[in-house]
Formats: C-alpha cells, structure tokens, sequence
C-alpha cells in the first residue's frame, strides 16, 4: 500500500468516530466551538500516531479527545470562563450529530442544558466518567483505561457525580409530551406578549429560575431572577418590541418554535440568522427554568444547523 493509501485509510477511519468524537467532546465541554477545537486536536494527535501500534482506533481516539476535554477544563482560563454566574452550555437545534447518541433517555438527559449546567458542579474527573458510563455506556474497565484510573476509582467517581447530579436536579423532571410542551411555551409567549403578568405567573413553579446572556450577550455577567414574579416582570419587559431592540437586533425578527438540546425553545430570526434563543425546562406540567440566550458567538452553530432546517409557520411574523 502506498503512502497516499495509508493517509486515506487514516483519515476515513478518524472521519467514521468524528460524530461520536464531538458528541463526547461536547456534552465534556458544552461549547461546540470548543468541542470542534478538541476534535481537530485529536486528529493531528491521530496523523502523528504510529498506527500500526493502535489496536482499537476507536478507544484510542475517545482516550485522545477525552482527556484534550480534561485538560481544557482544568486550564486557569476555563476556570475563570466558568466561573458560576458566567457561564452557559452552547444551545443546539435538535437534529444537531452533536446531540447524537440519543438512543436512551439517559443519553439525551446528558445533553439537555438543564444537566449540562449541572454537570459544572461536578469536577471534571467525575464529568468524565459520567458521561463515559451515562451516555457512551464504557463499562468501568473501559473508563479505567481512558483515563488512566483504577475500576474502583471509575466507580466511586460514578457514584459520586449521579448522587450530585440527582440531588440538584429537580423533581418531576423528565421527558414532556411535545404537544403540552409546545402549548406551554405558546401560552408563555402570549402572556409575555401581551402584557398579563398574572398569567405568566401562572405558568411558572414556585421555585422557577431564569438565567440570560442579556440582549445581544452585552455583559460578561449573567442575569438571574429567582422568583415568578421577577421572571414574570423581566418576560414581559423583555418580549415587549421597541424600536431600540429593533436596532440592536438588525430589524424585525420572526419568533420561532423549535427543539432545543431536546427542550422547547422560541428562536427570533432575522432572515436565516438566529438573533436570539429561549429554551424551557418543564416541570409537572409547568415552567421551571427559562434561558435567555443572545450572544452571537453561542448561537453561530444553532444559526448554521437553522439555514438547513426547514422552519414551521412563525408563531409571530414580525415581532
């Protein structure tokens, strides 16, 4: 075989894990930007390899990007970027390869934004080994290999990120029927539009959160309400047009509904260009968690995957 061969066959055999590669990276970092960093990192890790040496490419590979992920977490600068209050997982529209596997309903737990956020509580050894065991199934021998662990040590890092993990996540949290969902937030989006805060207030749980990037991603610190009345006021604010949002957006957007990292969601668009994000987590039958997300830099991949989508009818023309 010659030289030229031997690259094709190792560029197709990474090319063949490079969705999966992203996914993991991903739901490790919870930017796709980054993800994408870590993927092409591995790649030139791969072109330098002996690979005749590597026996399963695929482990070898999920080893690579695995512990690039780590790595990045543990840098000063991540440190300071995720600082609590600073920080939010990159939204990505349903359909996204990097949402993939989405088999289980563990698996598309581990990319959903509620459990992104979550998983920030945990450190990043035990980030790792959840969602090597949650999502990509590794048994405990597979993960000790990745990262260089003990099987007993996987276990306990198991052990303690699900008992975090259960502990902040929030009763009656689960899957929502599509159709209550899309009412819910329907519902959401007329009261806020129209001004009726005792509404809204409504559609709200008792302990609701509400986290933004602000308009446009403008402050480095993120806005966050903690009661319905406060979500409730901002919602009605912040969905009421004016000339000056106008402006800031570039014009007048349509608002969307769409999937979101598996949760309902409203997207503002203007043209093909994704201004604007809110996505919900549903409770019971009721809003728990909505987040405002603006800057353009989180939104470039949603923006992309959206030029190929092909949207429903707006829920508001012209907002």
């Amino acid at each position: 075989m010659d030289s030229t061969a031997t690259d094709r066959f190792g560029t197709g055999r990474f090319e063949a894990s490079r969705n999966r590669l992203a996914s993991l990276a991903y739901r490790l970092l919870g930017s796709a930007a980054d993800a994408e960093d870590a993927v092409q990192d591995a790649f030139l890790h791969w072109q330098t390899a002996d690979r005749q040496r590597i026996k399963v490419p695929e482990a070898w590979l999920t080893k690579v990007v695995t512990n690039l992920c780590l790595d990045r977490l543990r840098s000063a600068q991540a440190r300071r970027e995720r600082t609590v209050g600073a920080w939010l997982p990159e939204p990505l529209l349903d359909g996204d390869p990097m949402l993939g596997p989405a088999d289980t309903f563990e698996q598309r737990e581990s990319v959903s934004l509620a459990v992104l956020t979550l998983m920030e509580r945990l450190s990043p050894l035990e980030r790792a080994v959840y969602l090597l065991r949650e999502a990509f199934s590794y048994s405990h021998a597979e993960i000790a290999e990745i990262l260089d662990l003990t099987e007993s040590a996987s276990q306990q890092h198991l052990h303690r990120a699900r008992r975090r993990i259960t502990a902040a996540r929030r009763r009656g949290s689960g899957e929502v029927d599509p159709a209550s969902a899309r009412r819910i937030v329907e519902e959401f989006l007329a009261a806020a539009s129209s001004g009726h805060t005792d509404r809204l207030v409504a559609l709200l749980t008792d302990d609701a959160t509400a986290i933004s990037d602000s308009a446009a991603g403008l402050t480095e610190t993120l806005l966050q309400y903690d009661t319905p009345q406060g979500i409730a006021a901002v919602a009605r604010a912040g969905f009421k047009p004016t000339p000056a949002k106008r402006r800031l957006a570039g014009g007048t957007p349509a608002i969307h509904y769409a999937l979101v990292n598996g949760a309902p969601a409203i997207l503002f668009v203007l043209g093909d260009q994704v201004v604007g994000a809110v996505t919900f987590d549903i409770t019971n039958g009721k809003i728990a968690t909505v987040r405002g997300i603006g800057a353009p830099t989180r939104l470039a991949r949603l923006t992309e995957a959206w030029r190929q989508h092909e949207p429903d009818t707006p829920l508001i023309n012209q907002w």
